[in-house]
């Protein structure tokens, strides 16, 4: 399966909000520990990725999103997402954070996460940061993801945050290192 990634351009955000809403969607409902507990649907997805607007215009975060080359799901077809939220902190210019990293769960299983992942990788190191860092759900497909693409768990926090069903979950915190960027492998 061929899904295409490109960054998404601040000007066309607006444009795919519904479908970076209804991945969100699917994905929390899914079971997958981004930040939200059920109920959870569309609209709040769509009004989620809204408040991000601002962000994504000034370059603060940015999106880079997969889609099926032959509709696998949502009116426009992104089937993926990852966002690399830069440091504002004048002391932090050298580092980011990997955010929101999604796969719909009818794309997974052929290493988009893998190939989302290693684009966020390169364009953070194209861009001059020097340390990655992110956190997931400890024990969930993202936690056993992270280790074998090079990250570094540095460490576990029990009972962080609820899972979509509201349990508490614990949370592995992981960094990477960068080094001259690597381009990265299309799926």
């Amino acid at each position: 399966m061929h899904h295409p990634i490109t960054r998404l351009a601040a000007g066309d955000f607006r444009d795919d909000v519904t479908g970076l809403a209804g991945l969100l969607a699917d994905v929390v409902a899914g079971g997958a520990s981004l930040g939200f507990v059920l109920p959870f649907g569309r609209a709040e997805a769509a009004a989620w990725w809204r408040a991000q607007e601002p962000a994504v215009a000034d370059g603060g975060l940015r999106l880079w999103v997969a889609r099926a080359s032959q509709g696998v799901t949502g009116p426009t077809g992104i089937v993926g997402v990852i966002g690399l939220a830069l440091e504002r902190k004048p002391n932090g210019g050298h580092r980011a954070e990997i955010v929101k990293l999604m796969v719909h769960p009818g794309a997974r299983g052929h290493g988009l996460g893998r190939a989302l992942l290693g684009t966020a990788e390169w364009a953070a190191a194209e861009a001059g940061v020097t340390l990655l860092l992110l956190d997931t759900e400890t024990g969930s497909t993202a936690d056993r993801l992270y280790p074998a693409a090079g990250w570094a768990r540095y460490g576990v926090v029990p009972g962080y945050a609820a899972d979509p069903a509201g349990s508490l979950k614990d949370c592995s915190f992981y960094y990477k290192r960068l080094g001259a960027p690597a381009r990265p492998t299309a799926v």
